[in-house]
C-alpha cells in the first residue's frame, strides 16, 4: 500500500477549487486506492462477504473543493451510498476508518429497529475498544464521543440518528492524527484496521435481522 505523507496532507490547504481537486486527483485519488485494495481483502473476511472498493470522485462538485475525500468498502459493486459501507477518509488534520449508515441507506428504518433488537449481542463488542468514536457527521473531523464514554442507554439511542431526520446517519470508527498516520507502516495500518473493524463488523449485516450474517444483497 502507498501511504499519505505530510504533504498529502497539506493539500487540504489549497483555496483554490481547481488546484485542490487537481491535487486530489493526481496525488490522493491514487494512495486511496492503493489503500484500499490493501484493505479489502481483510474487511472483506471480518464480514465474511466480497467488499469493493470505491474511490470518491466528487464529480457534482464545482465551487468549493471537498475538506476531505475517501475511498468506501461495500457489498454492491455500483456504488456504496444506498449501502452500510465502510470507509477510509483522508482530510486536512486526520485519517479516519469509518463504519457508516449513511444518509442515502436504503433500509434505515429496518437498521435502526435492528440495532435495538439487537444491541446487546454486538453492544460489549463496541465497548470493549477505547478507541471507537462516535462522529456526528460524515465529514467531521472530530467525533462527538468516545463509545465507552456514553452511558448505556445514550449509547443505545445511537441507533435512532438514522431516522430522526431525513438525511440522518449513524457513523463510528476511528480517528488517526496526520502526525501518527504519517509514521504507520503498511502492516501497522493493516493491524490498526483489524483492530477498529472487527468489533465494528456485526453492524455490516444489522439490516438482515441477525447479527453477522454473511450477505449482503439487497432483501
Amino acid at each position: 500500500m502507498e501511504l499519505f505523507t505530510r504533504n498529502d496532507f497539506k493539500i487540504f490547504e489549497l483555496s483554490d477549487f481547481r488546484e485542490r481537486m487537481a491535487a486530489i486527483r493526481s496525488r490522493i485519488q491514487p494512495k486511496l486506492a492503493s489503500i484500499g485494495g490493501g484493505l479489502s481483502p481483510l474487511v472483506s473476511a471480518l464480514v465474511d462477504a466480497p467488499l469493493f472498493v470505491h474511490v470518491a470522485k466528487h464529480m457534482r462538485r464545482t465551487v468549493n473543493p471537498p475538506n476531505d475525500t475517501w475511498a468506501a468498502f461495500s457489498g454492491n459493486p455500483r456504488g456504496y451510498k444506498a449501502d452500510v459501507h465502510f470507509k477510509v477518509a483522508v482530510s486536512r488534520h486526520c485519517v479516519r476508518l469509518l463504519f457508516e449508515a449513511g444518509p442515502e441507506y436504503y433500509a434505515k428504518a429496518d437498521w435502526a429497529r435492528n440495532w435495538a433488537n439487537n444491541f446487546s449481542e454486538f453492544s460489549p463488542g463496541l465497548r470493549s475498544s477505547k478507541n471507537l468514536e462516535w462522529f456526528a457527521n460524515e465529514h467531521d473531523e472530530d467525533s462527538a464521543s468516545l463509545l465507552h464514554a456514553l452511558a448505556p442507554a445514550d449509547f443505545k439511542k445511537l441507533g435512532r440518528e438514522l431516522t430522526r431526520r431525513k438525511d440522518g446517519q449513524l457513523v463510528i470508527g476511528r480517528r488517526i492524527a496526520s502526525q501518527e498516520f504519517c509514521a504507520l507502516s503498511s502492516k501497522q495500518l493493516e493491524r490498526m484496521a483489524e483492530d477498529t473493524f472487527k468489533p465494528i463488523a456485526p453492524l455490516f449485516a444489522l439490516h438482515k435481522a441477525r447479527v453477522g450474517a454473511t450477505t449482503t444483497e439487497h432483501s
